[in-house]
């Protein structure tokens, strides 16, 4: 793959990050964080594929389940992921990872942002570009995070059926 087509992946991956995190934003009520009521489909309907919502399961130790997982993911994944604690998806380290970044959203009821490599998925040469937005039924203690995943890499931008947003 070309350099120039890696790098206009990853900026149409950023922005759609810059849209979902504009949507998000709309969506608070001063300090308040929105909740899962406040999110309507057809206002993101272009990031839908890639979108997901993760139940925050309860309290210490902490877990996540993927509630809903955009039909997109189902190529990322091999599978569908719906209704699959975090722990059923992913190896450990990929675990690991997710409950140290997830943790961080819920904790910290901030936004969070990275990049994780699908190499534990047998893809190294792919990864997820991510965005991780805290959700609060009450506006305050996040109960559920909204995501956005941006693929990138060679066969993101193959014939493959996985696209970078």
């Amino acid at each position: 793959m070309k350099m120039s087509a890696q790098l206009s992946a990853s900026a149409t991956a950023a922005r759609a990050h810059q849209e979902m995190f504009a949507y998000w934003a709309s969506l608070r009520r001063g300090a308040s964080l929105p909740a899962r009521v406040d999110l309507h489909p057809a206002s993101m309907k272009r990031l839908l594929p890639t979108v997901s919502l993760i139940d925050v399961v309860g309290g210490a130790p902490r877990d996540y389940r993927l509630r809903l997982a955009g039909t997109g993911l189902y190529g990322v994944y091999g599978r569908e992921i719906t209704g699959r604690l975090i722990g059923d998806v992913y190896n450990a380290a990929a675990v690991d990872y997710w409950r140290k970044e997830l943790d961080k959203v819920v904790d910290e009821r901030r936004p969070g942002v990275g990049v994780h490599s699908l190499a534990w998925r047998g893809a190294p040469h792919m990864s997820i570009l991510w965005l991780r937005l805290p959700l609060a039924s009450n506006g305050k203690d996040v109960d559920m995070i909204l995501g956005y995943d941006a693929v990138v890499g060679a066969a993101a931008e193959s014939g493959s059926g996985i696209r970078a947003a």
